[in-house]
């Protein structure tokens, strides 16, 4: 039997975030969308400009302590660092409802700013946040668009089985710009990559884990303990992990300006989008809202339109 993992909750510090720390493993947990527990009208678990300053907040602490701790000589702080979710979606993506008042306002500096947040905070994870903080996605529900491009963002993924993921960007004709590409490119073909992200469809975990996309598949409701497990795996052999993952980096890295460029195209093309394209955007809005509050899963987002 496993054995009882203790969770120390840090003080509440952050509205859309819950974070808590695991001594014995040195690992920090940060659960997205914390605000579902407490608000009356909590909205989509999606990437509002609240939950992208607090992430960005929070995880810029996490990096400094790592490094501090290594400038002084001690073993860091916290090894790994956990993405998860207080909803029952992992995460559903950008803030469809921002981007289309923004490109019917014509503001492109204010779109570009949003995405550029966005880029640097999956940068940050992807560069595990500026020096050597293992950083692992636990998907217990659906992941879309933004929300799939942070979790391939890290360097490990453990999904439970029957998440949906996928990118809905092509049904208001638009793509997924935060990352997606670069990320998938490291995983898969740039062939397959480009199917997923402009086909439209929803695939299962299951299903993503045979495209090596996702690493861990486990049972709807063992996804933690399956993450404990692996943070104990690795340190049979922390040092070995450490070199791979530079290795990695070193042989296919993600430049932040790449990044950051196929990120001013996709703000480009959203500029260029009509009405009925920011139609199809607002609709899916609505059909986020409906299935958030009914727990509904993203096979049943996507019918919704």
């Amino acid at each position: 039997m496993s054995p009882v993992v203790e969770l120390i909750s840090r003080p509440f510090a952050y509205r859309t975030l819950r974070t808590q720390e695991d001594q014995a493993t040195r690992t920090s947990w940060m659960y997205m969308h914390a605000q579902r527990a407490h608000d009356a009208s909590p909205g989509r678990p999606c990437f509002t400009l609240d939950l992208m300053k607090d992430m960005r907040d929070y995880l810029a602490g996490v990096g400094m302590r790592s490094q501090q701790t290594a400038i002084d000589g001690r073993e860091p702080g916290l090894d790994h660092l956990v993405v998860t979710s207080d909803a029952s979606s992992f995460n559903l993506g950008g803030d469809l409802d921002l981007f289309a008042r923004l490109i019917r306002e014509r503001d492109r500096a204010s779109l570009l700013a949003y995405a550029r947040m966005c880029v640097e905070g999956v940068y940050h994870l992807h560069t595990q946040l500026g020096g050597r903080v293992n950083t692992i996605a636990l998907v217990q529900g659906d992941a879309l668009g933004g929300g799939l491009e942070l979790a391939l963002s890290c360097q490990t993924i453990v999904a439970e089985a029957g998440v949906g993921m996928g990118f809905p960007e092509v049904l208001f004709d638009l793509f997924p710009g935060m990352g997606a590409y670069s990320f998938l490119c490291r995983r898969v073909s740039p062939a397959l990559a480009e199917r997923l992200m402009l086909d439209g469809n929803v695939y299962s975990s299951e299903q993503m884990l045979a495209m090596g996309i996702v690493d861990v598949v486990v049972p709807k409701g063992q996804g933690v303990q399956a993450v404990q497990d692996l943070l104990r795996s690795q340190r049979r052999a922390p040092h070995a992990r450490l070199a791979m993952q530079q290795v990695r980096e070193y042989a296919n890295p993600v430049p932040l300006e790449e990044l950051m460029r196929i990120t001013e195209i996709w703000v480009d093309t959203a500029m260029q989008l009509g009405d009925k394209s920011l139609r199809t955007m607002e609709r899916l809005v609505r059909a986020q809202e409906r299935r958030s509050s009914e727990a509904g899963n993203a096979t049943q987002l996507a019918a919704a339109l």
